[in-house]
């Protein structure tokens, strides 16, 4: 059984509203701690017990993250419940599993999981578990598949479900694999200065090294391609000692 840990602090949201996070456990003990804690933590949270309550939560509202439970009684198992929430939406799951066997974990993350943890658990292991996934994902609560995810700024429209980026008369501006993530990062944060690390961190990406330069080679060849390198760049800002902000013409 988990713990209350003690002196965890709280998050603060003091530029994003704070994350949607839903439990699906049939553990009602569980899920009721689990919902406090987070809550405390300054989510907001909801449990369900069944796949039928996670369908009823989810088309009230939108969320950033499921944390499912693989070994849900009936049917419905959470293997079966996140491969339906990956058809439907782009959504962050994270597994919780009483197995230990590393096939089941082998299993979750084929499907599709951002990541599985293993019960019994500390409480602040699942805490970072859950600021990992979500730092990933871009701001808001998650959309179901095919509403369109595009961001137009400047005359350029970057689709994030087609991963391309066009130009105003609708041409493709081909951009590479970690061009593409780097720019989607920056585009769903206007207005929000990104370390390099935080900027290594979201993209998640293998080839990179936060002691490079390897973030700011990136940075010069998207603003070539988008028409922003100029002396002074207006799209993709340099905040010197911090790291860019993206602040499109409004």
């Amino acid at each position: 059984m988990i713990s209350q840990p003690a002196g965890t602090p709280a998050l603060t949201h003091e530029t994003e509203p704070p994350q949607r996070i839903l439990f699906v456990e049939d553990d009602r003990k569980l899920s009721a701690f689990l919902c406090r804690y987070f809550t405390e933590q300054g989510y907001l949270v909801e449990a369900a017990h069944d796949g039928a309550a996670m369908r009823r939560a989810l088309a009230a509202r939108g969320f950033d993250l499921v944390v499912l439970d693989v070994g849900l009684p009936g049917r419905e198992d959470g293997y079966v419940l996140a491969r339906e929430l990956k058809k439907e939406r782009d959504i962050g799951i994270l597994f919780l599993s009483a197995r230990q066997d590393a096939l089941d974990r082998i299993v979750g993350l084929e499907i599709g999981a951002d990541d599985f943890l293993v019960k019994p658990f500390e409480p602040r292991e699942l805490l970072a578990r859950i600021r990992a996934i979500l730092r990933r994902l871009p701001a808001g609560t998650a959309r179901p598949r095919g509403e369109g995810r595009r961001i137009g700024f400047d005359g350029w429209l970057l689709d994030l479900d087609a991963r391309v980026l066009r130009d105003a008369q609708g041409g493709v501006q081909n951009l590479t694999t970690q061009e593409f993530n780097l720019l989607s990062v920056l585009a769903q944060r206007p207005g929000r200065v990104l370390s390099r690390d935080q900027l290594l961190d979201l993209t998640v990406s293998r080839h990179w090294s936060p002691y490079d330069r390897s973030v700011d080679v990136m940075i010069g060849k998207i603003r070539r391609k988008i028409g922003d390198n100029g002396p002074e760049p207006r799209r993709i800002r340099t905040i010197r000692g911090t790291g860019y902000m993206f602040s499109p013409e409004p």
